[in-house]
């Protein structure tokens, strides 16, 4: 397949050669007039990606540092966050919570469900007022898309003041995601998903009720502060020393999403992920999430049904491909495919002749 494993795993995925090719050029000065512009774009163009008119930027950093973040810019110390966890991701967001002085209180569910926006309600209407839902859209682990915009209209609805954190680090650019139709205050995601670069960068969007209630918590650190950064990156002028050609390279990528459009993108990730299941169900394997609504369209989640996943593995290592082996409690139970990014048909098919029986 060429010099390198084919990435097919749910991140860092495949990077395609026009992008790294961008990230060797020479290194350029973060001052540069030249690279303030090309800051200003891509901030401009993250606003398109996360279908906001509000704010986006990015930072220097991995999308796990978004989560500390949010908490600490959006939660004042001590205060409540209701967590809805169905898996190692969500289960993560909740330790960081509590991690930053917070009370994280965990709505959870089994894994491969996604949550009940009628249970989330009985919370909400029922229970003490909470500064912030936080929501993992794609649950990475488990391969479960959550129905994040009924579950955010259940926010508004219950109670309004509470502000709609999402994990969207294996739904932006492959999932349907619409940040001021559904009513969203924070979201993030890194680069190495869906958008299909090396890891090393972190884009979010907040808005404009987020930033205010920033402004007014203490102690939201320096580096994180986000009424600050938001402003200052989106002039170009990051606090900090960025990644420049990573920023190069994500500043081409989304031209080339913006060509593709976005409804295209998650359709094409969508058929990927149909033709993942059927060619899972023809050898014998299982969908470990069982409601057809509730399956990610960025990486899909197989229950081995008893089958040797090493042995898997090594059959897609020996015609050039990686995947992954489970993750968690699922670890050896399970696989993933994680195909998302710029993978085509074609690709996919030729990972899935490899691995059948």
């Amino acid at each position: 397949m060429g010099d390198h494993p084919v990435l097919f795993i749910p991140g860092p995925t495949e990077v395609d050669l026009a992008l790294r090719e961008i990230m060797a050029m020479p290194l350029l000065g973060h001052r540069d007039p030249r690279f303030v512009a090309v800051v200003q774009d891509v901030c401009q163009r993250l606003r398109a990606l996360y279908l906001t008119t509000q704010h986006a930027a990015f930072e220097t950093a991995p999308a796990t540092a978004l989560m500390e973040a949010a908490v600490r810019n959006l939660v004042p110390r001590g205060g409540a966050t209701l967590h809805l966890v169905g898996g190692a991701f969500g289960e993560r967001f909740a330790k960081i919570a509590k991690a930053c002085g917070r009370r994280p209180e965990v709505l959870e569910v089994a894994m491969g469900q996604a949550h009940d926006p009628a249970a989330l309600r009985a919370r909400l209407q029922g229970g003490a007022p909470v500064a912030a839902v936080v929501i993992t859209h794609n649950e990475t682990s488990t391969g479960v898309l959550q129905p994040l915009a009924a579950l955010a209209a259940v926010v508004r609805e219950c109670q309004p003041d509470a502000l709609v954190i999402v994990d969207a680090v294996t739904s932006v650019a492959g999932a349907e995601l619409r940040f001021d139709d559904w009513g969203l205050d924070f979201a993030f995601a890194g680069t190495q998903k869906c958008l299909a670069l090396p890891p090393g960068l972190a884009t979010y969007a907040v808005s404009e009720r987020a930033l205010a209630r920033a402004a007014e918590v203490e102690e939201r650190g320096f580096l994180f502060d986000l009424p600050k950064a938001v402003k200052d990156t989106n002039a170009g002028k990051t606090l900090a020393t960025p990644c420049v050609p990573l920023v190069y390279a994500l500043q081409r990528q989304l031209e080339r999403i913006e060509l593709e459009t976005l409804e295209q993108r998650w359709r094409r990730h969508g058929e990927l992920r149909d033709a993942t299941l059927a060619w899972a169900i023809e050898q014998g394997f299982l969908p470990f999430v069982a409601d057809d609504a509730a399956r990610s369209p960025t990486v899909s989640c197989l229950d081995a049904n008893g089958a040797d996943v090493d042995a898997l593995a090594k059959r897609a290592a020996d015609a050039g491909f990686k995947l992954d082996k489970g993750y968690g409690d699922l670890k050896g139970k399970a696989f993933r495919i994680g195909h998302m990014g710029d993978h085509d048909r074609a690709r996919l098919d030729a990972l899935l002749t490899a691995l059948a029986r």
